[in-house]
């Protein structure tokens, strides 16, 4: 009986145990959010856009019953409120077109800049001496690329300064950016393009021109230039052609006179095509004269 009894005063006892610890633990976990919640109090919110909208339908600590303090308290709308160039295009976006942009610039640089006849007229130039691959075809597409940046560098330097600045001090946007940032290869593309081939192009889209530039679309200003840029350069590739041809001639008569029809005049020629183009100093004719092609 006794033991018994001893029995059940320590089970009385460990309740007891358990049961305070219990109420420790409870009273320490409520200490610790109180805390946490007058930190967070304390800490200062950085909100976007304007506080005078809230997100709550019903102001805090307005509830009634328990039934409204159950219901979430949370509008099922949503507000944007935007102002000091929020709206813009944002960073993840700008890289995006500007990533999309350069994926697009070896067109434009082809399309619509001064490359085109410049590297048309170098080819013309290597075809017309017969050396195959000398210059090859790196050296002259970097040759042309540099003429392109010496022709268009006033155009580019428009360009940054009117339409890339201001654009990214936020002075302009984004319609005004592009407005500006074409109008400079407009004017470039206009001083080079031929009447009647805006004409032309004009006629095909069922448009009328009132001879200006702004009563131009893009869409005609474009194909128009292009075709003038073609006819430009193959009209100088046939210039540069003649005096070449006047040594073929030459050398293919002086062969047939000697006998020699089954040697090859062009074997013959290009030696003294070479010795020509370096004493008439042909690079420097061929490459000034075609930059002054794009100021007359």
């Amino acid at each position: 009986m006794t033991k018994k009894n001893g029995n059940r005063k320590r089970c009385f006892a460990a309740k007891r145990i358990r049961t305070i610890i219990c109420l420790l633990l409870t009273v320490g976990i409520l200490c610790i959010i109180s805390g946490i919640n007058a930190k967070a109090s304390e800490v200062e919110t950085n909100l976007t856009g304007t506080t005078e909208e809230r997100t709550y339908i019903e102001e805090p600590g307005s509830a009634q019953t328990p039934d409204e303090l159950a219901e979430l308290n949370i509008a099922n709308h949503l507000t944007v409120t935007y102002n000091d160039g929020n709206g813009e295009i944002n960073g993840t976006l700008r890289i995006l077109i500007t990533l999309t942009l350069i994926s697009l610039a070896p067109i434009l640089l082809i399309m619509l800049t001064s490359f085109t006849r410049c590297l048309i007229v170098l080819h013309f130039t290597r075809a017309a001496l017969n050396t195959q691959t000398a210059p090859p075809n790196q050296v002259l597409i970097g040759l042309a690329l540099f003429l392109t940046f010496f022709i268009m560098r006033p155009y580019m330097t428009q360009i940054y300064e009117e339409a890339i600045v201001p654009f990214d001090e936020g002075r302009i946007n984004q319609e005004e950016f592009l407005e500006k940032g074409i109008q400079p290869l407009r004017d470039f593309m206009y001083t080079q393009t031929e009447t009647k081939d805006v004409r032309v192009f004009m006629e095909i889209s069922g448009e009328e021109w009132d001879g200006s530039l702004d009563g131009i679309p893009l869409t005609v200003l474009v194909p128009a230039f292009i075709v003038g840029e073609l006819r430009e350069a193959f009209i100088i590739g046939f210039y540069i052609y003649i005096p070449f041809i006047v040594i073929d001639m030459v050398v293919a008569s002086t062969l047939m006179s000697m006998g020699m029809m089954m040697l090859p005049p062009t074997t013959i020629s290009m030696p003294f095509k070479i010795l020509l183009f370096v004493i008439a100093d042909g690079w420097n004719l061929i490459i000034v004269n075609l930059i002054q092609t794009f100021y007359h």
